[in-house]
């Protein structure tokens, strides 16, 4: 499902109850950035308006502080453990508790190896105003699925929410044109950060360094791009 290619830029306090109504769509979900005030639609960031088959609308950004949102991926870094529960910074204003039952496999007497400092890759279950973000690491049939502790072994680093988003678009290329030219292992989480793993060290900075110049790239230009900083790395 691709998202509409119009263009609106909105500021904050910008009423879009009508630009939400024109798109014929009777029900319809408001993401980031998109607000209800006194039955009216109010932007409260300011960036360009986007929908997804005119039922899904949000405001698309370069922010980096993260707002959780129920249902999202997001990669978080285990700062402590209060009896059954890991507090966990996700990078938005309170951190996250993930209980250790929400491991796969994992009972009272068998308890999943999580440390102080480990990065684990998350879903949010619980995500509102009114209490603190709640995480899992399995699905709802209780499998993991690719969530749980990440490897030491890669490298984890943060850039902007839109580009987490780009790139999990299906039209960005970028990660299938970087994987042919070095074999790498990619998490994004939802919240503005990337987890990576390569074959070597130089090989890791420079596909971090593609990844992060693929914000600003247009997809017809990544191919290109790929292959220019991959070219620049190989003289090294």
């Amino acid at each position: 499902m691709a998202a509409s290619t119009e263009c609106t830029t909105v500021l904050p306090g910008d009423i879009l109850t009508d630009r939400v109504n024109r798109s014929g769509s009777k029900k319809y979900k408001l993401g980031p950035g998109l607000t209800v005030q006194s039955e009216d639609v109010v932007a409260c960031k300011c960036g360009v308006l986007k929908s997804k088959e005119n039922s899904t609308f949000w405001i698309d950004n370069h922010q980096k502080r993260y707002i959780p949102a129920k249902g999202e991926n997001v990669i978080g870094i285990v700062t402590l453990r209060a009896g059954d529960i890991f507090r966990v910074d996700i990078g938005s204003n309170l951190p996250a508790s993930l209980s250790y039952l929400s491991f796969e496999g994992a009972t009272k007497r068998n308890r999943p190896n999580v440390q102080i400092g480990d990065l684990v890759y998350a879903k949010l279950l619980v995500a509102n105003r009114d209490m603190d973000p709640e995480l899992v690491c399995i699905d709802s049939s209780g499998q993991s699925n690719g969530l749980g502790v990440l490897s030491t072994e890669g490298f984890m680093f943060r850039c902007s929410l839109h580009l987490c988003r780009k790139l999990l678009s299906p039209e960005c290329s970028l990660l299938r044109v970087l994987g042919k030219k070095i074999p790498l292992e990619v998490t994004i989480g939802m919240n503005g950060r990337i987890w990576l793993r390569c074959r070597s060290v130089s090989e890791t900075i420079g596909a971090m360094n593609t990844i992060l110049a693929a914000e600003y790239t247009s997809d017809e230009n990544i191919p290109s791009m790929v292959e220019k900083i991959m070219s620049a790395m190989a003289g090294y």
